[in-house]
């Protein structure tokens, strides 16, 4: 099974999970055989800006099969959804310890994300205007 982790610093499995999908620098895929982790290989972010639509085929292209992620829009869940790549929202953490933590099946999530994300768009707002 490949995992693929949004992150914004190139440590491996020593990443911390980026707040906001989109958002990240690069993506940690991480392969995963009889629940042991067999490899690790971070990749930047190919676009300099991106649709909706361009992660999920970037995702599909590297023979992803769960994507964990802190945070994510509807649209991108949407189109993970067309591919059969499973999403979990919610995870916070160094990317070895959360993927450690999904194969044994007792991964803890934020179930307030989406609150939490909301609060900290109204706050840039508020700095913007």
């Amino acid at each position: 099974m490949r995992i693929a982790l949004p992150v914004d610093e190139n440590l491996g499995l020593e990443s911390p999970i980026s707040g906001h999908f989109g958002r990240a620098k690069y993506f940690t895929f991480v392969d995963v055989e009889d629940n042991e982790i067999r490899g690790v290989e971070v990749l930047p972010v190919p676009f300099e800006e991106h649709s909706s639509g361009d992660l999920p085929n970037f995702m599909q292209e590297n023979g992803v099969e769960v994507v964990i992620v802190y945070g994510m829009g509807r649209k991108a869940m949407e189109y993970f959804n067309q591919f059969g790549i499973t999403v979990v929202t919610g995870a916070y953490g160094k990317v070895g310890d959360v993927v450690r933590a999904f194969i044994e099946q007792v991964l803890r999530v934020d179930p307030y994300w989406k609150e939490r994300i909301e609060r900290e768009k109204e706050k840039e707002g508020h700095r913007e205007g």
